[in-house]
């Protein structure tokens, strides 16, 4: 498979995690919603005040998740995959002698073609060492030294 087949397979995969997690995140809103509307139905003084308490607390984190989860689909919409650099940037199929990665959002690993890609974003600890290097360049992380062998 193509270096530009792959990088367009592991997008639509960042995009495919990303409506996982609003799936997710919009499903626990519901169910805290529901579960406020069953609290208001009991009147059991401090109990039921402490349990509305909790899942207004619930509901916020919630709120935080789904504006995260925004945030990190917006960064993979800039993501480029047709941009040809010889210095890595966002969008770049980075292979290295520890593993490949695609410089993405930090969506995990995958399996394309019995071959495993870690999708990283940018601003982890390996996308900060990658960002702007070029083929043959080298870095240490972990006390392990890492050299890029290629870059799409």
């Amino acid at each position: 498979m193509r270096a530009k087949a792959i990088k367009e397979h592991l997008l639509l995969e960042c995009f495919k995690w990303i409506e996982e997690r609003h799936l997710l995140i919009n499903k626990t809103l519901a169910d805290i919603k529901l579960a406020l509307e069953e609290e208001s139905k009991s009147s059991a003084g401090d109990k039921h005040e402490t349990g509305r308490a909790m899942l207004q607390i619930e509901r916020e984190n919630a709120g935080h998740q789904l504006l995260e989860i925004e945030n990190v689909e917006q960064t993979l919409k800039r993501v480029q995959i047709t941009e040809p650099s010889g210095l890595i940037h966002l969008g770049s199929l980075v292979t290295t002698t520890q593993a490949s990665y695609f410089l993405s959002i930090s969506a995990g690993k995958f399996i394309i073609q019995n071959k495993i890609y870690y999708c990283i974003a940018s601003n982890s600890p390996i996308g900060q060492l990658l960002l702007g290097k070029q083929k043959g360049d080298s870095f240490m992380f972990h006390d392990d030294e890492i050299e890029i062998l290629a870059i799409e």
